[in-house]
């Protein structure tokens, strides 16, 4: 199955069912921020669809964006605790090993912005699930990072879903 098949069959899903909505957006966040797995699920399109589902279909915002902000969260400490577990092997693992660069560049990211790089990284797209895993691997404390990844996490999904759900509100007024 490609992307664009995996999105549309998502969003179909979710304006068909749509009591499920906060927990299928919660998995795609959840998935979105997993190290590896972010690469195969295209949630950032499939989060911003259910966005605009959510306010087409009068679904409430709110917890919509609680679940997707708990995946997030869960997913981004999925990926620091393995970091934390594996250390540096990590690096010898798929798909670093491919992609050196983009462990040196979280790192540099890491060491310039330290646990706030991942409140930031959870912005940038490629960044958003390594980040938490090279916390992980370079010793990050655990509670700063849990603050920086819960209060983004949370941040991030109602950035990602607020603007479809309002702005159908507002188009349609």
């Amino acid at each position: 199955m490609d992307l664009e098949a995996l999105r549309t069959t998502a969003l179909g899903f979710v304006e068909t069912h749509k009591a499920w909505a906060p927990l299928f957006a919660g998995v795609c966040a959840f998935c979105e921020s997993i190290a590896f797995l972010s690469l195969l699920v295209p949630a950032t399109v499939i989060l911003i669809g259910i966005g605009a589902i959510v306010g087409a279909a009068d679904i409430p915002l709110w917890p919509v964006v609680l679940a997707a902000g708990t995946g997030a969260g869960l997913g981004d400490w999925l990926s620091y605790a393995f970091g934390r577990h594996y250390g540096e092997s990590v690096r010898r693992m798929w798909p670093m090993r491919n992609h050196p660069e983009m462990v040196a560049r979280g790192e540099a990211f890491l060491a310039r912005w330290g646990a706030l790089s991942v409140a930031l990284g959870r912005f940038v797209g490629p960044a958003r699930a390594v980040v938490p895993l090279i916390a992980g691997m370079f010793g990050v404390r655990p509670l700063p990072f849990q603050v920086a990844n819960w209060t983004s996490g949370y941040i991030w999904a109602f950035v990602l879903l607020a603007p479809g759900a309002g702005l159908l509100t507002w188009f349609r007024s």
